[in-house]
C-alpha cells in the first residue's frame, strides 16, 4: 500500500480514510487470471460506493493516482452525488467526449520501448494491439518510477509488486462517460514534476481537459505519497478545505 504515509497523516489529523486495493492489486487475494473485465477490477471500489449512505452533507473527496485516474472517472460516472470532488494525481483523467481508452493508446504511442527497460508486458490480443498487463521490472522502479522515493520504500515496492491487467478492450465505448455526470462533480489535477513515467507532457495533455483546478509538486518523481508525503498532504487537505 504505497499510500501508507499520507493515509496515516489524514488520519493523524483527524480525517476518515478508506484506501482501497483493487482487483488483484496490493493485498487483494484475487489473482490477476480470475479479474476478466474492467467491472471486476473496479469491483472494491463500486461496492465501497454502495456501501455509502445517501447524505447530501458528507460526500467523498476521490483520489486516484495514475491508472487509477481511469478508474476513479468511472467512479464519478456512477455515484456523482456522494462525491465532493475527485482528485487526479498525475492520472489518467479522461472527458466524456472520447473513450477512455484513447488515453491508453496515447500514452503508449508516445512511450518509446527502451523507455521501458525490465518492465513485462502481455499481448493477450495480438502484437498489434495495448498490452493486457503490465509488470514493473525492479531496474525500471528504481530508475523511474521510484527515484525520488527513499531506499525503503523502493525495496518495499519491488517485494510487493505485482502485475496489473490494463483492460483496454473494455475502455473502448464511447459511453462510458456522459457530459451531464461529468460536468457534476468538481475535478483537480495534482502535476508531478519530475515524473518519468506520467511524463509532464502527458500530464499537459490531462489538463487540456479542464479540471476545476491544477496544483503542483515539484521535484516529485511518479510515486509522490512515498517521495513528498507532507506535501501530498497539504495539498489533500487544500483540496479538502475549498470543496467540501
Amino acid at each position: 500500500m504505497a499510500s501508507y504515509k499520507v493515509v496515516n497523516l489524514l488520519k493523524t489529523a483527524g480525517h476518515q480514510v478508506t484506501a482501497l486495493d483493487l482487483g488483484a492489486s496490493g493485498v487483494d487475494p484475487k489473482r490477476l487470471e480470475e479479474i476478466t473485465s474492467f467491472s471486476d477490477y473496479l469491483q472494491p471500489l463500486m461496492d465501497f460506493f454502495a456501501s455509502l449512505p445517501d447524505e447530501q452533507d458528507r460526500k467523498v473527496i476521490l483520489v486516484g493516482h495514475s491508472y487509477a485516474g481511469l478508474c476513479i472517472s468511472l467512479a464519478m460516472e456512477r455515484f456523482p452525488k456522494k462525491i465532493s470532488v475527485a482528485v487526479f494525481i498525475a492520472a489518467y483523467m479522461p472527458h466524456h467526449s472520447s473513450p477512455p481508452a484513447t488515453l491508453i493508446q496515447e500514452y503508449f504511442k508516445r512511450t518509446k520501448v527502451e523507455f521501458l527497460m525490465d518492465c513485462e508486458f502481455t499481448f493477450s490480443n495480438g502484437l498489434d494491439k495495448p498490452p493486457t498487463s503490465a509488470l514493473f521490472g525492479p531496474n525500471f522502479m528504481k530508475a523511474i518510477a521510484y527515484q525520488h522515493c527513499p531506499l525503503e520504500d523502493l525495496e518495499l515496492g519491488k517485494m510487493l509488486v505485482r502485475p496489473s491487467g490494463l483492460f483496454v478492450e473494455d475502455l473502448v465505448s464511447g459511453n462510458l462517460l456522459t457530459e451531464e455526470k461529468f460536468r457534476s462533480v468538481d475535478r483537480v489535477f495534482i502535476k508531478l514534476e519530475g515524473d518519468k513515467v506520467m511524463m509532464e507532457e502527458f500530464q499537459q495533455l490531462m489538463i487540456q481537459n479542464s479540471p476545476k483546478d491544477v496544483k503542483v509538486i515539484s521535484e516529485a518523481g511518479h510515486m509522490v505519497m512515498l517521495s513528498k508525503p507532507h506535501e501530498l498532504y497539504r495539498l489533500l487537505q487544500d483540496i479538502g478545505d475549498n470543496f467540501s
